[in-house]
């Protein structure tokens, strides 16, 4: 079968996961192309105001395979909740049923990880396997496989931020969930201006997962939302090794509003500048508010040489 993944949400979290995952299973993945304007409009189209900008994108995405992905299916993560009890966004909960509901002559294909109901994550490969026609042992040979791709890889980029993170550089950490950060619509314009003002980047995404939610707690013991807990823990984990914090979330998303709000309050003595993406985000003003913050951010760091040199 030629699957089709979207090209937004957690596909770029677990990318490495269900492509290997498919792909074992001796299926061919297809993915959507990279964000932009008309795409972004489609899912604008389609979703409802109330939606926030990333689940809009989202849709926009698998408008796009329907139309010109040639594909016999479309899959569709459902992610409610993690062994810890920590649960996700209830967009991530819905989106199934949405695309099915907007979507109605198109097919699809989905998982099911809901710990808090004894869905697991083993359990719901293996059903989505036995969806693909896979007998339970080859869906977990699979499964199998594609976690340990996923480990080396998140191992791997956790050891290369590690080393920048030490490096005696401008370093800004950047908070915001990696569909964000990495889109090429919404992300891209934010790393290509920073980039250019010679500005080391320290991802908030990267750190281990289980580990970061766990540091959360220093900082608020009430937060459950699985993804802004292991940002606010990676804020924690940082924060003594960079110069400032740039947040980026999509209009109009609360959990990511609630964080944002929490960490600033908490921490009083690290710079921070808040970027909110909607479906008019603009490259042209964002360029002008990052040079703006990392001046700030020079100044403040040369200040603290010289102090030190005194």
């Amino acid at each position: 079968m030629r699957i089709g993944i979207p090209k937004a949400l957690l596909y770029f979290k677990y990318r490495i996961m269900w492509r290997s995952f498919f792909e074992s299973l001796g299926h061919e993945v297809i993915a959507s192309p990279d964000t932009n304007k008309t795409i972004l409009d489609m899912g604008v189209n389609s979703s409802i105001d109330e939606s926030c900008t990333s689940a809009k994108i989202f849709m926009g995405h698998v408008e796009w395979l329907i139309k010109h992905g040639e594909v016999d299916t479309i899959f569709i993560p459902r992610v409610v909740s993690y062994e810890d009890g920590d649960i996700t966004c209830t967009k991530f909960h819905g989106l199934y049923d949405i695309c099915r509901a907007t979507y109605p002559d198109a097919k699809f294909l989905h998982h099911n990880i809901d710990y808090d109901h004894g869905h697991t994550e083993l359990g719901a490969y293996k059903a989505l396997g036995a969806t693909l026609g896979a007998k339970p042992a080859e869906s977990q040979t699979a499964y199998e496989k594609a976690l340990e791709g996923l480990r080396l890889y998140e191992k791997e980029l956790e050891t290369k931020q590690e080393k920048v993170a030490k490096k005696d550089s401008l370093k800004v950490l950047m908070v915001a969930h990696p569909y964000n950060i990495y889109d090429k619509l919404i992300g891209e314009p934010i790393l290509k201006a920073l980039h250019e003002l010679n500005c080391d980047v320290i991802f908030a995404d990267i750190p281990e997962s289980s580990a970061m939610c766990k540091r959360a707690e220093t900082l608020s013991a009430t937060v459950y939302w699985r993804y802004n807990k292991e940002l606010i823990g990676a804020v924690d984990y940082y924060k003594n090794d960079i110069d400032g914090i740039i947040f980026l979330a999509t209009f109009p998303c609360g959990p990511d509003s609630l964080a944002i709000e929490l960490l600033t309050r908490r921490l009083k003595d690290i710079p921070m500048t808040t970027l909110i993406a909607d479906s008019n985000f603009g490259e042209a003003g964002i360029q002008t508010r990052i040079e703006s913050f990392i001046d700030i951010l020079e100044a403040r760091k040369k200040a603290v040489q010289n102090a030190k040199e005194i």
